[in-house]
């Protein structure tokens, strides 16, 4: 979306941050603690892995003006001595997770082809490969850095990485089905400058503050299935009772 709409995403992620920054030095506010939700967009196409020291080289205005918010963030800490922390989350998923995000987009799709409402789901690049972490844990990992003695920039992974195509295989294959005749590629979901490869390394989070990732990928997986599954569930049995009440 950042495509189509580059103004407004750096207004928001980039100049938004700096608002927030700056209202925390003008009001003088000394004890707050300041999380910077940073992004491995950032890295774009930087090598793996990629840790707290690796050059950024975003590839999506989004990636832009987080880069923008990253180091806004730096420069009050130190500046200023703002409490602000930076975590580069890679990327986090739970069943709640936007509808528009390819896992979640697949999970729902999966529900609804078993559920006889859906023929195909409709996706990009398959082969782009991410870091995909269960998102609790990742909450946890934010809480721990505001906890902290002092304020630091985290990269937060589970330092492994998955492709579309690989979520899609255990995804259907959870669920008994093949999902090479339900997926249909469609070019505008690929994007004008891709992020080939994101892979994380969180050595920094796990030595300072003792901070591990608990669910594995094919756990993250069957979590985001089994949900959108019994959502669904209760939502046509819903409907039923609902119908019947109305006779």
């Amino acid at each position: 979306m950042s495509f189509d709409i580059p103004e407004y995403t750096f207004d928001i992620t980039a100049a938004g941050t700096l608002r927030l920054l700056d209202a925390i030095r003008e009001a003088g506010v000394e004890d707050a603690h300041f999380y910077q939700a940073s992004s491995s967009e950032m890295f774009g196409s930087a090598p793996p892995p990629q840790s707290e020291t690796t050059p950024f080289h975003p590839r999506s205005p989004y990636a832009v003006a987080k880069v923008s918010a990253h180091w806004a963030t730096v420069n009050y800490r130190e500046a200023y001595g703002l409490f602000a922390s930076n975590g580069i989350l890679f990327n986090h998923e739970s069943p709640r997770r936007g509808e528009t995000f390819v896992t979640r987009k697949i999970t729902r799709a999966l529900a609804r082809i078993k559920a006889g409402l859906q023929d195909k789901v409709y996706l990009g690049n398959l082969e782009a490969k991410r870091d995909w972490g269960y998102a609790p844990d990742y909450a946890e990992a934010m809480w721990m850095m505001l906890q902290a003695s002092d304020p630091d920039d985290y990269v937060v992974a589970t330092g492994e990485t998955h492709s579309v195509r690989e979520f899609l295989e255990a995804a259907f294959g959870y669920a008994g089905l093949g999902w090479e005749q339900y997926v249909e590629i469609d070019p505008r979901y690929f994007r004008p400058s891709e992020v080939d490869v994101l892979l994380g390394d969180a050595s920094k989070a796990r030595e300072k503050l003792g901070w591990e990732p608990k669910v594995g990928f094919e756990q993250l997986v069957r979590l985001m299935v089994d949900a959108d599954v019994t959502a669904l569930e209760d939502q046509l049995a819903g409907k039923v009772v609902r119908y019947s009440h109305e006779g």
